[in-house]
């Protein structure tokens, strides 16, 4: 960009199967200056993701280096897997004068608020529980099984929306959209240093 001024960090996480990706995607179409940050992780691309766009994977050892050199944002370890976010891609980007987003859920998401306690974060809400179950029958992609997790995971989720700055409700996409772009442009000139 030809634009050196820092851009600005964001996390933004949400209750599962609130419409986040949704969300994001309509970001991404309309506002050139947002970028995604690609995590990290050592599981092994499943058919269909690319290096570099929807993780960028790399082995146990080249993880754990970076551990010890102060290197990720957050990280975690799931199922004998690491994910993290690389502190290097999301400080270059910002310093391209590029609004990074980081999709991540809210335990990795505290841990970043413990850190950089100025983060601009944004959590997702849908309406209501009943609508958020009324999304996930709709859909109809997932078990009955599976929908009674995701809601579950939802309710825990919000306990923690007054951790976040901002609460968008989605409940019209157009509408959550141009309120999450709302909140970035008027939060630009918070440009965190996370060295």
């Amino acid at each position: 960009m030809s634009n050196k001024k820092r851009g600005t960090f964001v996390l933004y996480s949400g209750s599962s199967g609130v419409g986040k990706g949704t969300i994001m995607a309509e970001l991404l179409k309309r506002d050139p200056s947002i970028r995604l940050s690609v995590s990290n992780t050592t599981r092994s691309p499943r058919e269909g993701e690319i290096d570099g766009v929807h993780y960028n994977f790399v082995t146990k050892e080249q993880f754990k280096k970076l551990i010890d050199e102060d290197g990720y944002l957050e990280y975690a370890q799931y199922c004998d897997n690491y994910y993290g976010t690389p502190k290097k891609q999301v400080e270059d980007l910002l310093n391209e004068g590029y609004n990074v987003f980081l999709e991540i859920e809210v335990q990795g998401a505290l841990q970043i608020m413990a850190k950089y306690p100025d983060v601009l974060s944004i959590f997702i809400l849908p309406t209501s529980i009943e609508s958020l179950n009324r999304r996930l029958h709709r859909r109809g992609t997932e078990s009955e099984e599976t929908i009674n997790e995701r809601l579950a995971q939802a309710q825990r989720e919000l306990t923690y929306k007054d951790r976040y700055k901002y609460n968008v409700v989605n409940d019209d996409l157009d509408a959550a959209v141009n309120e999450v772009l709302d909140i970035l442009h008027k939060e630009a000139s918070n440009n965190l240093n996370l060295s």
